[in-house]
């Protein structure tokens, strides 16, 4: 054949227009092709359904719950306030299958009860499903249309704060607006030290994490700053003694290197993240040092971090922080990552520059920042009392008079977590600590001298609009009062409530990431599956239960290869395999024994998901009584969604 890959229509066209004619045979050959292909294709899907399949049910026979997940509660919490969350849910569920019973009775039988023939006298079961009917028309559906219509004012509320937000960064862009140092301090060409290099304290807390500490070590090792105006303080939380031998060997090769760096382990570890700062920001020799940064133990900054954040602090006596943004080293190691990286990605290009530009404050994220140390001093330094201590720092600042600086081109590489488990742990942090924040926070808000609309941008926009009310809609609207509108057809939520504002609110969150688009409805789906841990960990920062000061550190795999090791290793001893250069086949070998040893991972079942997937799929099959086909699909993708996240099949698999 001289072009296997002809179409029926083509080779139709070419017959009318008197172009060499194809022969039957030909015409076999490109159906037999186009055959091939569809097969293929529906191979492909059938294994991959299989395989999805095969791993639900060696998940289900396992059965491992995420009550087994070896989780410490917090002290003084009790079981029954863990659990009372998820017995909310089976009983919401178990209503929802007596009602779906009902309705299913009601159809088959026949009774076709309008409202007009509700009033007439009718014997046995159809007189009391007759009663129901009057019953939820006269007293369930208003409190449910008005719980609809409050949920469906946040929403738009939102989604508003959400456009609004999206025009700033479009603006951004359109006039090309990037934060600019006041004045350029060139170096001088010859001498290179001799230009505007402040002394810098550079810090890397960590706890436990033998999967990353080297590369972090090595990218802030070889930071081009003079050497004599950083020091890198190493703060190790870690209870592990192997994991502790390895990061001070480390600090000490370094060390022979000419490095300034020191290593520092705590004997009271208390306070986690914010009491590892401040037990560093004690120490005599940091009073000779103007500015900080921080960064975690995951991350590696390029070589000219530095270069390109500190000159913004020259001449600019109000600024207290220049924040930089984050790339990612896996974002597209499985479907969990490559969400992850959506809403990471929005987070930065959006939420972060357009409150950078517009309001010169925005939430610290912990890490790849530097800061002016007379700020952090000036706001009462680290405080223990929240789970986002850099949150809380920045709030305190910016109620101080302080001023932010976003640098959205500058990048510094990390990981994303690759398991659900680690990824569900660490949203449950950063939605129960604002809770928690605002709770201490708001008497300072109100009483501070700061302009009026300020304290109105922090309480109604910062805290309540994007930390509170974004998780209690998503929630409450889609998981609860859309199924509850399947059984209680009184009370109508419309369908672009339901379709076409969500629609468009997952395009605009995916616009800072377009190679993302494919990802749209998984996004969508995975969004609103997130929704029941971050109200979880919202309602448990906002009436101090235990959860909400539970404190995991995410788990890392420490991607970055040997050979980005080898890069970043000193260039006069890339060559070398001694004692005094980093020794990456030692410490390959010393992690691998190090994962024989510990615990085995597994996969596990999530027991608030899984229900949630049951009550979805409920109401799914109650909407097809009803013949509501926007309602129907996405009740049932919904549903699949829950199922699939609380089968833990969305993110790493352990076989």
């Amino acid at each position: 054949m001289e072009n296997p890959n002809w179409s029926i229509s083509e080779i139709s066209s070419a017959r009318r227009k008197g172009g060499r004619s194809k022969n039957a045979k030909q015409i076999r050959w490109v159906l037999l092709l186009k055959a091939h292909r569809a097969a293929g294709c529906l191979a492909s899907l059938a294994s991959a359904a299989v395989a999805l399949g095969g791993a639900a049910r060696r998940r289900v026979a396992a059965g491992r719950t995420d009550a087994e997940a070896g989780v410490v509660a917090a002290a003084g919490e009790s079981p029954v306030v863990r659990s009372r969350f998820y017995a909310f849910i089976k009983a919401f569920l178990v209503v929802s299958l007596l009602l779906l019973a009902v309705e299913v009775a009601a159809y088959i039988n026949g009774w076709d009860l309008a409202d007009s023939a509700l009033a007439l006298p009718v014997i046995g079961l159809e007189s009391l499903y007759a009663s129901w009917l009057r019953f939820r028309a006269a007293y369930v559906a208003p409190g449910i249309q008005f719980l609809t219509d409050a949920c469906v004012v946040l929403f738009l509320i939102q989604s508003a704060d959400r456009l609004i937000q999206c025009l700033g960064c479009f603006y951004i862009h359109l006039k090309r607006i990037k934060p600019k140092p006041k004045s350029f301090a060139l170096p001088d060409a010859e001498d290179p030290d001799a230009g505007y290099y402040p002394m810098v304290l550079v810090q890397i807390p960590m706890c436990n994490e033998k999967e990353v500490y080297q590369q972090s070590i090595a990218a802030v090792c070889n930071l081009d700053w003079p050497k004599s105006n950083f020091l890198v303080q190493v703060l190790d939380d870690s209870d592990d003694p192997l994991t502790q031998t390895l990061i001070r060997e480390e600090v000490a090769k370094w060390q022979q290197q000419g490095a300034r760096i020191v290593y520092r382990h705590r004997v009271l570890r208390d306070g986690y993240k914010a009491g590892n700062l401040k037990s560093a920001m004690s120490c005599s020799y940091v009073k000779d040092y103007e500015f900080v940064a921080i960064f975690d133990a995951d991350f590696q900054p390029n070589p000219d971090f530095l270069k390109r954040t500190v000159p913004h602090f020259k001449d600019n006596d109000e600024l207290g922080l220049v924040q930089a943004r984050w790339s990612f080293v896996n974002r597209d190691e499985n479907l969990l990552t490559r969400l992850q990286y959506i809403n990471l990605c929005f987070h930065f290009e959006v939420e972060q520059q357009v409150n950078g530009v517009f309001l010169n404050f925005f939430g610290f994220n912990g890490t790849a920042g530097v800061w002016r140390i007379k700020a952090l001093e000036d706001s009462g330094g680290w405080m223990e009392r929240t789970t986002v201590e850099d949150m809380d720092i920045a709030v305190r600042a910016h109620l101080h008079g302080w001023k932010f600086i976003f640098l959205n081109d500058v990048e510094c590489q990390c990981e994303l977590p690759e398991s659900y488990e680690a990824y569900r742990k660490q949203q449950h942090r950063w939605h129960s600590g604002p809770m928690q924040l605002f709770r201490l926070c708001l008497p300072d808000i109100i009483k501070c001298k700061i302009a009026f609309w300020k304290k109105a941008n922090l309480i109604f926009l910062f805290f309540l609009l994007r930390k509170l009310i974004l998780p209690f809609y998503s929630f409450t609207l889609f998981c609860i009062i859309l199924p509850m509108t399947m059984f209680v057809p009184e009370a109508e939520l419309p369908d672009w409530v339901v379709c076409y504002i969500p629609a468009l609110m997952s395009l605009l969150n995916i616009l800072p990431s377009p190679k993302s688009f494919p990802f749209i409805i998984p996004y969508l789906l995975f969004e609103n599956t997130m929704s029941v841990t971050k109200f979880n960990a919202m309602i448990s920062g906002l009436f101090q239960l235990g959860s909400a000061y539970e404190w995991v550190v995410t788990k890392k795999s420490g991607r970055s290869s040997e050979g980005d090791l080898i890069s970043l290793a000193p260039k006069e001893l890339k060559h070398l395999k001694t004692g005094s250069a980093p020794n990456l086949d030692a410490v390959a070998k010393e992690q691998l024994a190090s994962k024989k040893d510990a615990k085995k991972k597994h996969n596990r079942i999530y027991k608030k998901e899984l229900a949630l997937s049951m009550l979805l799929l409920t109401a799914a099959a109650r909407s097809l009584l009803s013949k509501q086909g926007i309602h129907f699909y996405f009740l049932l993708f919904q549903g699949i969604s829950f199922l699939l996240v609380g089968l833990d099949l969305i993110g790493e698999q352990v076989e």
